[in-house]
């Protein structure tokens, strides 16, 4: 039993691993054959997919994963308030998005063909609502090759799709390329969820009153999942508002339409995703982490609590030290393998230093919320953004381009990071 938390670490790694290189590779062949414009179209719909996946899974992941995890509440009736929870939020969603999509894309953004990105992603949101609930209870349950094999078949399907289909449709046009981009997500989601079925327990007996709403279960689920994801919604908020504020402030100083989506695409799908690559690793430590977390703190082991929490630091430590220099050192040619481009390589030079501690979010957060401080988390959050807002709205005043939000990412990580890590010293040490 002591040696399933690094099991876990270890098989949850692997894994991420080997999706993360088919990830590699998918990225590949979707850049190279979308293009730049077509990856910087994407870019200015992603903050608000983004928003709508947190609010469409409402966090359940975590929140499943942790009450499986404490065994108080039998797990089946977990599920199925979950999935009652889910239906209810998803239905809201895609009708706000009928009537919202147009305004956000013409008014906000500023580009009209970002409002048929917007309808293709709303779509997608039931499909990854009900993949998450079933990824949440087997991480409660702390069996990972499920995860890990649905992980990997469903990368190969989209590598498969992506290479076969993308082409032709491109050829249509980049818009329809883009767009059935994001509804490979329907088909990926329903794969991963066939793949899961393969290994629920075979006999499980269900109680006629298991399937009728328990609004006490219903409560106990919202109990964690809503101040854990009011914390990411606050975060996703930011986001959303990032590329309308930017866009606006750029605008009025005399920038072009063009240079604006071209360099924000390049920060965000080439500068922070290639930054951001290596977080499967602390994804895969932090994931481990919440369910062995929140069982150790439901018996009041404190020991426990601060070894498992040291030992995913020492890990995110060095594996975000290692991968900071690499990326920094050898930018320009990993963009260009990858993504056929060296757009970005600027804003990673200064980045690449400050997302040492970027890779140390994770563990700390999840640490966080499996002691029930998912409040506290949220306060930093809303205040990191708050901040961060600030200073990229003055900083854009300026005239320097996209530094300004570069810069302001590197306040928001300094702070999110130090103030949360100087709350749970306080409470293990």
């Amino acid at each position: 039993m002591k040696n399933k938390f690094i099991r876990s670490t270890l098989i949850l790694i692997l894994g991420g691993f080997i999706t993360k290189i088919l990830g590699f590779i998918i990225k590949i062949v979707y850049t190279r054959v979308i293009g730049e414009y077509g990856v910087s179209l994407y870019s200015l719909v992603m903050p608000t997919y983004s928003l709508l996946i947190t609010i469409a899974t409402m966090a359940m992941p975590l929140a499943i994963s942790k009450l499986v995890a404490e065994e108080k509440i039998r797990s089946l009736k977990i599920l199925l308030s979950s999935v009652i929870i889910m239906v209810i939020i998803n239905v809201l969603i895609l009708i706000s998005m009928l009537f919202l999509s147009k305004y956000i894309a013409f008014n906000l953004l500023k580009n009209k063909e970002a409002y048929l990105l917007l309808l293709s992603a709303s779509i997608t949101l039931p499909f990854i609502s009900l993949s998450s609930i079933v990824k949440g209870y087997f991480f409660g349950k702390q069996k990972m090759f499920p995860y890990t094999l649905s992980n990997c078949l469903e990368q190969v399907l989209r590598l498969f799709l992506i290479a076969a289909i993308l082409p032709y449709l491109v050829k249509k046009s980049i818009l329809i390329g883009v767009i059935s981009f994001i509804l490979l997500n329907i088909i990926s989601e329903i794969f991963s969820v066939i793949v899961f079925m393969f290994f629920i327990p075979k006999k499980v007996t269900i109680n006629m009153k298991e399937i009728k709403p328990d609004i006490k279960t219903i409560k106990n689920v919202l109990g964690v999942s809503l101040p854990t994801v009011s914390s990411r919604f606050i975060g996703n908020i930011g986001f959303f508002f990032e590329p309308i504020i930017l866009t606006n402030i750029l605008l009025f100083k005399g920038y072009s339409n063009e240079f604006i989506m071209s360099q924000y695409g390049a920060y965000n799908a080439y500068s922070i995703a290639l930054l951001s690559m290596p977080n499967f690793f602390v994804g895969a430590i932090s994931n481990s982490l919440i369910p062995e977390v929140s069982k150790f703190y439901e018996k009041r082991n404190m020991k426990m609590v601060k070894r498992r929490f040291n030992q995913a630091l020492l890990f995110s430590v060095l594996l975000g030290i290692s991968f900071s220099i690499i990326i920094f050192i050898f930018r320009d040619n990993l963009l260009n393998i990858l993504y056929n481009t060296k757009s970005g390589s600027d804003y990673i030079k200064v980045l690449a230093p400050f997302f040492v501690l970027f890779y140390l979010e994770s563990p700390i957060i999840s640490t966080l919320q499996a002691i029930g401080k998912s409040d506290y988390t949220m306060k930093i959050t809303f205040w990191g953004v708050i901040i961060k807002t600030i200073v990229m709205t003055i900083l854009s005043l300026f005239k320097i381009g996209i530094y300004g939000l570069v810069i302001s990412e590197i306040v928001n990580i300094i702070f999110v990071v130090g103030l949360n890590y100087k709350e749970i010293k306080k409470i293990i040490t």
